[in-house]
């Protein structure tokens, strides 16, 4: 019978390229899919690799294949379907064998299944993989937590297939139960801030200076050869540069404006706001998925509000270089924003859940194979080895001096996206972020002020520490 170094199961998009992955780097897989047909085609599909493959038919056969202590790899979809796997396979397994998740699942059901999977003996791991589908097949990044016990046996294979900045491995255990997919959470927050950033700049240069996708990419080229370079700006120069084969227009105008998701920008907007950290960049991302998919709804409040002012006039060149320039300092601004609020979010949860997380380490293994990898990351790695107590990447010196030199591009690009009543809701809002966090003083003082009022939840004063409340009105003793 054929030992292989470990079980994986679900064959979808993510599961048979990370099987493929593996047996690229000389593991031995034994495979699974609930649906037959599923694993029959993917081995016909994978007949270059299918030396490295072990099909099986049930879970029974699937353990009998594989080498104590046994490492599974669920890659099912998050929610019941991986409770339900867990209770099939967690019987045939013995104590001290490794399960594994490695879909997008919410880090409070991994730490669920952390405790319960340890109370039968077993050790669990929640692995954040992010590179979708071509990271999965040739190096992804990943983030471990759970079992620190049970990464070891793993850890050697789990580096081996992952991306590589340099000749590091982008895998790393993070910390206990969840901390591997709530790293993924808010690297997928970051990443739905990026991407909305991005959007925006693009729609302020095709509605507002009226340029064709074709002319917009090489800008995006550009870009990318600069400190912007990153993932998401080379593929976004791919898009505008595509042309649609059936209307010969650029594919990206007949596109329907209407964006998908799947949850896990919810979730990181979502823990930012229980933890009490302010994330607006990530939220309006959010957001902005949202309002987008009201497509009806829009259209026809275009209609009702035809005409109302709002829209740059044709802009001659020299226009148009200057608000390019400002755009790309805005992008960089709020991309810096985006960054501090989303190390924020990991810093507060590392607290609260005692994990620990190395924010060093975790930029590092964002470098390579992860949506969004990007020249910058070193810098944030940098700031973060330098002073592992940063309170905020506002804070270090080279961001410092980075928002003082851009900070005014994304002034600009912001001032121009209104005056043309076009909306740019991440990028304002990323500003909005850099210029409370520099204030030394805000508008808190009237609304302690106001909750005084109308509550009696008492203010604190700057003159000496204490709680206070204020008899504000006659009936309040006034």
């Amino acid at each position: 019978m054929t030992a292989a170094h470990i079980g994986l199961i679900g064959l979808g998009v993510m599961g048979r390229n990370l099987a493929l992955n593996l047996v690229d780097r000389g593991y031995t897989v034994a495979v699974y899919n609930r649906t037959r047909e599923t694993t029959d085609s993917f081995l016909e599909d994978a007949a270059d690799q299918r030396g490295g493959l072990v099909a099986c038919a049930t879970l029974d056969e699937l353990v009998s294949h594989l080498r104590p202590p046994r490492a599974v790899l669920l890659m099912v979809q998050a929610g019941p379907a991986v409770d339900e796997q867990i209770r099939t396979l967690a019987p045939l397994l013995e104590p001290e064998d490794v399960l594994m998740d490695g879909g997008n699942a919410n880090y409070r059901d991994t730490k669920r299944r952390d405790l319960e999977v340890r109370e039968q003996g077993l050790r669990y791991l929640g692995v954040g993989v992010s590179g979708g589908e071509e990271g999965a097949r040739y190096g992804p990044s990943i983030m471990v937590g759970g079992s620190e016990e049970g990464y070891r046996p793993v850890a050697t294979m789990l580096q081996a297939i992952a991306a590589k900045a340099g000749n590091e491995p982008c895998c790393a255990y993070l910390g206990e139960d969840g901390a591997g997919h709530f790293v993924k959470t808010l690297h997928n927050g970051i990443e739905y801030a990026d991407m909305q950033m991005i959007a925006e700049a693009y729609h302020l240069m095709r509605h507002g200076l009226a340029l064709a996708p074709a002319a917009i990419a090489p800008v995006f080229r550009r870009w990318n050869q600069g400190v912007l370079a990153s993932y998401l700006i080379e593929i976004t120069a791919d898009i505008l540069a595509t042309v649609d084969p059936e209307s010969g227009a650029a594919l990206v105008d007949m596109i329907l404006d209407r964006a998908g998701e799947k949850g896990t920008g919810r979730w990181a907007a979502a823990e930012a706001l229980d933890l009490g950290v302010a994330a607006p960049t990530i939220c309006e991302a959010v957001a902005a998925r949202a309002l987008s998919a009201l497509k009806e709804e829009r259209v026809a409040a275009a209609a009702l509000y035809d005409g109302t002012p709002g829209g740059l006039p044709p802009a001659g060149e020299a226009d148009a270089d200057a608000t390019i320039a400002a755009l790309e300092a805005a992008l960089l601004a709020g991309k810096v924003a985006a960054y501090a609020q989303g190390f924020a979010v990991l810093s507060a949860a590392s607290q609260r859940w005692d994990w620990e997380l190395p924010l060093d380490r975790i930029a590092q293994i964002w470098r390579a194979g992860c949506i969004i990898r990007s020249r910058f990351l070193d810098d944030i790695a940098a700031a973060y080895g330098q002073e592992p107590t940063l309170p905020n990447l506002l804070a270090a010196p080279h961001f410092v001096d980075l928002m003082r030199r851009n900070q005014q591009g994304l002034r600009q690009a912001v001032g121009i996206a209104v005056q043309a009543g076009l909306p740019a809701p991440a990028l304002s809002s990323a500003l909005a972020y850099f210029d409370s966090y520099r204030r030394d003083r805000l508008w808190a003082d009237l609304i302690q002020a106001q909750r005084d009022y109308f509550g009696a939840h008492t203010f604190e004063r700057i003159d000496r520490p204490g709680s206070f409340h204020f008899p504000w009105t006659a009936e309040d003793g006034g």
